[in-house]
């Protein structure tokens, strides 16, 4: 989720009150259909003793209906507000954390952070010599979010020996059919990998098609690309063994862009003047400053800590006196209002689990400029 933070900057602008609803959405077995029945009473019950308005109240309603057909478990997260779904998404798994059902000054976003994790857009594209099936997905979601279907010539697309000339000619004709379908299948991938920006990019079909359409790719998809032998398009490959091979890419992908991001702090942090801070206060002072361009912070890190939202930059206080211009919104969760002031900051986040930054350190930030005395 981390890369589409700011998808979401429009809705901290917005007005509260804000209604957030973040619960198991699970319907697989005869106790959680029972407990799907009886969880919008249950939530209403529990935002009615919070002030929730009859029309957020029944958009909630509303937004909260059984997750039918979809495998479980999974979470479902809503944001209510002035009556209106602005936020409604199933989400694989269990919940990543508690349950949260609130009436706020502004969104929280942090549990949907926590169920995606670093979220980033894949595209798979199963080829064969007459057409392909192009689809974005995400790694930390179920299902495809967009899918495109490539049509190609079907004519001679066998090679037939017939001996001779006409042979030759047949064959070259079918050739050419193949690479006309393969510069389709390309075009239409490469617009994909441009539009979406994913950090992935699997291919798989038959042999001879693949080899075509990964050789008329664009420099960008190429460089994201990752063969998978299989030929999916003929109903004769193991789809259960394709998707476990497309999984172990995905999360190759996420680990090494874990990793980058830690190297990049660790080696900020030996600098004299670095581009990274960490600690609370100092994280607060740069996201102030809109200093930062990656905020990392530990799962559970800042949960007895509280900060001021505010309605205009600097969008986040710790008191009062450092609010400048400012008015204040409310008082919230330290993390949620830092999750907020990043996204209207337009930087990225990451949520990364207790232990892994240095000791003693619940969060820090990777900066667009340096920190020190001869930054300027």
């Amino acid at each position: 989720m981390a890369e589409q933070l700011n998808t979401y900057a429009e809705l901290f602008k917005k007005s509260g009150p804000w209604t957030t609803v973040y619960v198991d959405a699970s319907t697989g077995t005869v106790d959680t259909l029972r407990a799907g029945d009886i969880l919008p009473d249950r939530v209403g019950e529990v935002l009615s003793g919070q002030g929730i308005s009859k029309q957020d109240l029944k958009a909630v309603e509303e937004a909260i209906s059984p997750a039918t057909g979809v495998p479980s478990p999974v979470s479902r997260f809503v944001l209510v507000r002035d009556g209106n779904i602005e936020v409604n998404e199933i989400l694989p798994g269990p919940l990543a954390g508690p349950e949260k059902i609130s009436v706020d000054s502004v969104p929280d976003l942090v549990p949907l952070m926590k169920q995606r994790g670093d979220d980033f857009p894949y595209v798979v594209a199963e080829v064969g010599r007459d057409g392909g099936e192009i689809r974005l997905q995400y790694a930390r979601r179920n299902g495809v979010a967009e899918e495109h279907a490539v049509e190609g010539s079907k004519e001679n697309l066998k090679k037939v020996p017939t001996g001779g000339w006409e042979q030759g000619r047949r064959q070259h004709r079918t050739e050419e059919i193949w690479r006309k379908n393969a510069d389709e299948i390309a075009g239409a991938i490469d617009r994909v990998v441009s539009t979406c920006r994913p950090r992935l990019l699997v291919v798989a079909g038959d042999i001879r098609a693949r080899e075509l359409v990964v050789n008329q790719l664009s420099e960008a998809s190429r460089s994201i690309e990752a063969t998978v032998e299989s030929h999916t398009r003929t109903g004769g490959a193991d789809q259960k063994v394709f998707q476990e091979e497309v999984s172990r890419l995905v999360a190759e992908v996420w680990a090494q862009q874990q990793q980058e991001i830690l190297s990049r702090l660790e080696m900020q942090q030996g600098q004299d003047n670095p581009e990274s801070t960490t600690g609370y206060g100092n994280v607060v002072t740069a996201l102030q400053q809109a200093q930062v361009e990656r905020l990392i912070l530990e799962d559970a890190a800042l949960v007895d800590h509280e900060a001021l939202a505010l309605d205009k930059e600097p969008w986040i206080a710790t008191e009062k006196a450092n609010a400048l211009d400012g008015q204040v919104l409310g008082t919230i969760s330290a993390p949620a209002a830092m999750v907020r002031a990043a996204a209207l900051t337009d930087a990225k986040v990451s949520l990364v689990p207790s232990g892994v930054l240095s000791e003693g350190t619940k969060v820090a930030a990777l900066l667009r400029w340096p920190t020190g005395p001869s930054a300027s």
